[in-house]
């Protein structure tokens, strides 16, 4: 959408950039400009040979003319992932089933609410998200498009172009069109005065990009529930409280404080519209409005009421069976990156609806507009336009002989629903039937040693839940290869795949079941909350497993493997208890395993100092921003922030509502600029943040020893609320000592800008740092090696190799245990797995004979070559010692020989 102007209410939606756990850090940065997120390439760089293809996956009913289709959209290209996509199919011939728009709580226009909210407080079996809206902190919130609840209008359209929306007239033909507001005011005197509309916040209007309000009136009804009618809409209101046809009040210059009744309206106008409120109604004088809704393409008019629902959308997406030209600048929703997104479109006939989405979550991208297109063309789509997509994208749909509707897919924050401006709610209007069929209910992805419990539901002839008390189940699977199963409750032993059947009487139903295999990871990470070792202390140690589709899913304690080296440990429930720390332990390791793929967390001995709580502060704190002439806030010292109420904290606002769409900050500057000490070689920063839900990126700049600036992320995106504790690692920052933390702050990018709040407020507190013990310099020791040769040299002294270093096909092999006994690394072998493994630092290497892929700390990475057996020895290629080690590899190509250090 084409970005409008600052100073109105640009949101289209609070979509969120890509994730990056909170914590890490990134280098690179100049002058407090921030590298990048993940890149996301150009239409021009995707536009290779690759083809996609819609690969079905599965299917459900949710009610009577409505079901539930999973896809893969699946690129020719093998090293693409497939992405998800998700789709609502309504039968509209089908009598029993409707759609409906969804609104804020209890039909407010302006108090947003997530799907679910909507879902649960309309009795929807299933819904998604829909039209775009303001997230301007000078704004209400409200929706740019027209909305349409039961053949009441709630909201008029926008005068903004190329704007489309979706609808389904009361004669359940589905409808995507342009329209255009008319309406008239006419007061008992006969005089008459245009109708601008209805329940809108304030805007700037395309293409004369002129005040939406100004000159105008204006009606707004209880379905507005903000303060103001509207904010920031630089202009005076003159207002007249109509009920029942009938001016109760008229106030000049000012809103009328009157609450608008259910049965009655204000009319809000300014400049001309005021004069004729003021000069052409009386209390006590009848008036009356007309208005209706005009069809851009056909010039048709439409009485709201002919409508069952409308919602407003973005730009046209397929037209007549077709990828149709956008109707709007797509750059303010990001079209041409990979998101999360949300559609609706039609078939030719008219008689199926289908609601889109497409996750991104985890490894899952999304995908772009024009690929988008493409899904809804393979779908079958004749008509179809986009919605509010990002973080909004959200899909709820009620499985199969359940009782409430549950999310069908993650969101984008996983389980966390945005709140949103309206949605569309799937209805159903059936008779309670007799029993159809019964289904089985449970989770259908597991781990190794994880159980679940599967528990009987039952539909009737509608698709509907009925209680399934006193049917008797007899429950079975299709194989005990991969588990066992009794009474209903499924205990996973091996990867593979199964079927759990159901029956009672004579019907039957089944889930598939998946128990995650080691070989389907790509990654596996630990997220200790402290990497310091004090015997007694307990540690959350989460584990996390990314699968090679995109799927990024919690590993239940029950599934995971430990092994520790340094000290004595005990993990139940995800945390860690350290029982002791071994005599003379500079450096522990927790390695956590799965399948035979492993990960690894590195502790250390140490204390935790307090670096700043804020209550004594000797030093100045104050506030900068950039752009200077665009950026407004301010930093305090308070006390009685809820939730730390009885102690001092350090705030920030910020307010970036001016000025033109540029990367902008928010510091707060410690003891102008020259910081507060950081010493010790501290291995992490701790600090408790109260978040403002703002989806803005926090950070902390530091200078090093050298008075270089390097920058920590706190968090990629501020989307809590409430004070959290947050550790960012410094372990492998680069950051030499003693340095000085020298700014908090909040950056809010120009890339998806309409994403994130322009306002907000943050606070910091209890910092602190986490110290390891002083440890001895890494082994600086050097390595000399010839390639063909026993003879080599450890720091300048000559030793005796088992095996010489040799090529073989173009890849050099180094004997591993040679190279990790002198540069202080400790390697194992696994006889049973033919596997070596090897630690150095914070760094593990596992690699197996015969296989042309590793496990480099936790992430599946390919290898060179396999590494081989001679002599007895392990020999690896060398790329794997010098990528995968942190070691420095020279090669004297002239004399044969190899440096390491």
């Amino acid at each position: 959408m084409t970005r409008l102007p600052f100073h109105t209410v640009n949101r289209i939606c609070r979509k969120c950039i890509v994730p990056v756990v909170a914590g890490t850090l990134v280098f690179g940065a100049v002058a407090g400009i921030p590298v990048p997120f993940v890149g996301q390439a150009s239409i021009a760089e995707a536009a290779t040979a690759a083809t996609y293809k819609l690969v079905q996956q599965g299917e459900s009913m949710v009610t009577s003319g409505a079901k539930q289709l999973d896809y893969q959209w699946v690129s020719s290209n093998p090293a693409e992932a497939a992405q998800l996509v998700h789709v609502l199919q309504i039968d509209l011939s089908n009598p029993y089933v409707q759609l409906n728009t969804m609104v804020g709580k209890n039909d407010s226009v302006t108090t947003h609410q997530s799907v679910g909210g909507m879902v649960k407080e309309t009795g929807a079996v299933a819904g998604i998200n829909a039209d775009v809206y303001n997230t301007s902190p000078t704004s209400e919130g409200a929706a740019f498009g027209a909305v349409i609840k039961s053949g009441e209008l709630l909201a008029s359209t926008s005068q903004l172009q190329g704007m489309y929306a979706f609808a389904v007239t009361k004669d359940r033909q589905p409808m995507i069109d342009l329209f255009n507001f008319t309406g008239s005011v006419t007061a008992a005197d006969g005089a008459t005065f245009a109708l601008t509309g209805i329940n809108k916040g304030a805007y700037m209007t395309e293409p004369d990009n002129g005040y939406s309000h100004y000159g105008k009136l204006y009606i707004y009804t209880d379905n507005w529930t903000a303060s103001q009618r509207p904010m920031a809409s630089s202009t005076t209101p003159t207002e007249a409280l109509v009920v029942d046809g009938v001016v109760t009040e008229i106030a000049a210059g000012k809103q009328i404080a009157t609450p608008i009744p259910a049965n009655g309206y204000i009319l809000r106008g300014h400049k001309e519209a005021a004069d004729f409120i003021t000069g052409h109604l009386k209390v006590g004088d009848k008036v009356s409005s007309l208005y209706s809704l005009v069809s851009q393409k056909t010039g048709q008019s439409y009485d709201p009421s002919s409508f069952q629902m409308l919602v407003g959308g973005h730009t046209i997406l397929v037209n007549n069976g077709a990828a149709a030209s956008f109707s709007r600048d797509i750059s303010g929703v990001s079209g041409s990156a990979d998101r999360a997104r949300t559609a609706v479109g039609y078939s030719k006939d008219g008689k199926t609806v289908y609601l889109i989405t497409v996750e991104e979550n985890g490894g899952l991208k999304g995908v772009t507009l024009k690929e988008l297109q493409q899904i809804m063309l393979q779908l079958g789509v004749y008509k179809g336009v986009d919605l509010d997509g990002g973080g909004s994208t959200t899909m709820m749909t009620r499985p199969l002989g359940e009782f409430a509707p549950v999310l069908a897919h993650p969101t984008y924050f996983g389980t966390q629903q945005r709140l949103v401006s309206n949605g569309i709610g799937v209805y159903t209007t059936a008779p309670q039937g007799t029993i159809k069929g019964i289904a089985a209910s449970g989770p259908s992805t597991l781990f190794i040693g994880q159980q679940a419990s599967y528990s009987l539901k039952a539909y009737d002839t509608y698709y509907n839940p009925i209680d399934p008390s006193g049917l008797t189940p007899q429950w079975s699977a299709s194989t005990t290869e991969i588990g066992s199963f009794q009474n209903g409750v499924f205990t996973a032993a091996k990867p593979g795949t199964a079927k759990l059947t159901v029956k009672s009487g004579g019907a039957s139903a089944s889930v598939d079941i998946e128990v995650v295999g080691g070989d389907q990871l790509e990654q596996l990470s630990i997220a200790p909350s402290t990497t310091v070792l004090t015997p007694g202390s307990t540690i959350p140690v989460p584990v996390t497993a990314r699968l090679m589709d995109g799927r990024e899913l919690a590993v239940p304690a029950s599934s995971v493997k430990w092994e520790f080296k340094g000290f004595k440990a005990s993990v139940n429930d995800g945390k860690m208890t350290i029982q002791s720390v071994d005599s003379g332990t500079k450096i522990g390791y927790a390695i956590a395993r799965y399948d035979g793929f492993s990960t690894m967390a590195v502790f250390a001995p140490g204390t935790e100092k307090t670096l700043e709580n804020f209550e004594n502060v000797g030093y100045g704190i104050t506030f900068s921003g950039l752009p200077a002439d665009s950026t407004k806030g301010g930093v305090s010292l308070v006390t009685g922030l809820s939730g730390q109420e009885s102690t001092k904290a350090l705030n920030l606002t910020y307010d970036f509502t001016t000025g033109g769409t540029v990367d902008r900050f928010a510091y707060a500057v410690l003891n102008g600029g020259k910081g507060i000490a950081v010493d010790g070689g501290p291995s992490a920063l701790t600090l408790d943040v109260l978040g403002d839900n703002s989806f803005n990126w926090l950070r902390a700049e530091f200078l090093d020893a050298k008075g270089n600036k390097v920058y920590a992320d706190i968090a990629k995106q501020i989307d809590w609320t409430g004070w959290r504790t947050i550790r960012v690692d410094l372990s492998d920052s680069g950051l030499t000592f003693p340095a000085k933390l020298t700014k908090l702050y909040v950056v809010n990018l120009a890339k998806d800008q309409d994403e994130r709040s322009l306002q907000g407020e943050v606070a910091f507190d209890n910092l602190a740092l986490q110290i390891p013990p002083n440890t001895a310099a890494e082994n600086e020791t050097s390595l000399l090696l010839k390639i063909g040769s026993k003879e080599a040299t450890v720091g300048g002294q000559a030793v005796q190799l088992d095996t010489a270093p040799f090529v073989l096909n173009g890849t050099t092999y180094l004997p591993l245990r040679f190279i990790s006994d002198a540069l202080g690394g400790e390697i194992g072998w696994d006889q049973t797995e033919k596997k070596v493994s090897m630690i150095r630092g914070d760094k593990m290497v596992e690699l197996w004979m015969g296989r042309s892929d590793m496990i480099a700390t936790g992430v599946r990475v390919p290898t060179p070559a396999a590494p081989i057996i001679q002599n007895g020895r392990t020999l690896a290629p060398l790329r794997v010692v010098s990528e995968q080690l942190g070691l420095k590899v020279a090669y004297d190509g002239k004399n044969k020989t190899i440096t390491i250090s």
